[in-house]
């Protein structure tokens, strides 16, 4: 996710080049991601979590880079960014609370718990990405 942020911000290649450079490399980065994390057992909840909370931050670095950069933009893109942010900013809340369930899970509650926290952040990662190859899209480097 380091590797994307700092792809955002780069300068030297055309806009068009760099999103679809940065989109590919999220996509990989999503596959791999969601088959490690289909790999973990009960015994490794702890693990699991952690792994969850660093990709959690990682993400919230990477949205205080995207919100930096659209609030130094145009008031027509902020316009237009502040209803997505907004919708980020909720699906990280939401995000927090499965973390949350992930570190009280019960061993029936396991794979549940583990599924429903995995799609939960597929569907979060998805957002920053579109969000950040929009922010590529509108915003000069």
């Amino acid at each position: 996710m380091a590797l994307l942020s700092a792809a955002v911000l780069a300068t030297g290649c055309s806009k068009e080049q760099n999103a679809t450079e940065q989109l590919e490399q999220a996509k990989t980065d999503t596959k791999a991601a969601a088959q490690d994390m289909k790999s973990y057992t009960f015994a490794q909840k702890g693990e699991f979590a952690a792994k969850m909370q660093g990709q959690l931050d990682a993400l919230n670095k990477d949205f205080e880079q995207i919100s930096a950069k659209i609030e130094s933009s145009s008031d027509a893109v902020k316009a237009k960014a502040r209803p997505e942010l907004q919708g980020l900013r909720d699906q990280t809340a939401q995000m927090n609370k499965q973390l949350e369930n992930v570190r009280n899970a019960t061993e029936s509650t396991w794979e549940s718990v583990k599924a429903t926290s995995q799609k939960s952040f597929d569907s979060l990662k998805n957002g920053f990405q579109k969000s950040r190859q929009w922010a590529s899209e509108k915003i000069a480097p």
